[in-house]
């Protein structure tokens, strides 16, 4: 019974030359049979999680595991063999061939396994009828609606019958009706042995689910005091790409901001000097840090809650004035 086990994966791309970590140190398991949901807004991971899973895109570092399958270490043939037999992936935007009727679609990846005509047809007539579209298989996509259209796209998927089934957003851009006919088809996925990893932002999909993995840590409201923090010169404070429900004001010494390049090297884009605040558009708006905070010497920097810095800062508190994308430049407070 093969168990899906994610161990301390980090996921880096480079955007505007600089180094974005939607993912940073994931570990979860999802048991054999289970239907697993990856909860989260959009930009926070869920896509590149599901390619990293499909053997699309390798991860920066950490570990996949399917059974007895290293995901992540895998190159060549068998690679190969992972993407055709292992796992099959339901996309966000169909990837449907225009030109081919529903049943052929179905036979794409049946034929380019080897099987023939016959036996190709008879395994895809057999899922569509699954997936309620038996009065549908030779109708063009075109000729289909949404829902109809993600039901070939998990056939599709189902054709060599993969014990891993990735789905991307499967419910995204469809109307109530369509959305029932999908989610219905979706809990059947996850039976016997198979285990299936749904990556959406919709919570109509919540009481499906065996496991909900959430990407984007819960921000809890919180009354405790401000927090100071001594730094010692070359502490980090926060890292870029970590997530932190705090905002600083420093107290005593500078702040070093800077931005990890793609390439490994660093920018630096500001010195925050006392009586000044940074970090505050990761907590406010719920997104990663998207710069590193370090000492430059000795110093001392206090953390607030949102709602605390809100009350400090007071109603001339504008996030307009923040120079850096990630609200880390350092700005004076208003009051």
């Amino acid at each position: 019974m093969p168990d899906l086990r994610i161990t301390d994966l980090t996921i880096e791309y480079s955007s505007g030359g600089y180094a974005v970590r939607p993912l940073d140190g994931l570990t979860v398991t999802a048991p054999s049979g289970a239907l697993a949901l990856l909860l989260g807004p959009s930009g926070c991971g869920k896509t590149s999680l599901l390619s990293c899973l499909g053997a699309i895109l390798r991860p920066k570092s950490g570990s996949i595991q399917f059974g007895d399958i290293e995901v992540t270490s895998l190159n060549g043939q068998a690679l190969t063999e992972y993407r055709r037999r292992t796992v099959g992936i339901v996309f966000q935007a169909f990837n449907l061939v225009p030109s081919l009727t529903a049943l052929e679609n179905v036979t794409v990846p049946l034929r380019a396994a080897g099987q023939r005509w016959p036996a190709a047809r008879e395994r895809a007539t057999e899922l569509l009828d699954r997936v309620g579209l038996a009065d549908r298989i030779h109708h063009r996509p075109g000729d289909l609606s949404g829902g109809q259209k993600q039901r070939v796209a998990i056939a599709r998927a189902l054709a060599l019958d993969p014990p891993l089934i990735l789905a991307d957003e499967p419910t995204a851009h469809l109307d109530y009706v369509q959305v029932e006919e999908v989610l219905r088809v979706v809990r059947e996925l996850a039976a016997g042995e198979r285990v299936v990893v749904v990556a959406t932002h919709d919570n109509r999909l919540l009481p499906l689910a065996d496991q909900v993995i959430e990407l984007v840590p819960q921000r809890a409201v919180s009354t405790l005091p401000p927090a100071r923090v001594e730094l010692p010169p070359g502490e980090v404070l926060f890292r870029q790409g970590s997530w932190g429900e705090l905002i600083y004001v420093v107290e005593r010494g500078e702040i070093e901001i800077v931005a990890e390049r793609a390439d490994g090297t660093e920018e630096l884009r500001t010195v925050v000097t006392s009586g000044s605040y940074f970090g505050e558009i990761g907590p406010l708006f719920g997104i990663p840090r998207s710069a590193t905070a370090r000492a430059r010497g000795d110093a001392v920097v206090v953390g607030y809650t949102t709602r605390d810095f809100r009350q400090r800062t007071g109603p001339g508190f504008n996030l307009a004035s923040s120079e850096s994308p990630a609200g880390d430049a350092g700005h004076t407070p208003a009051g």
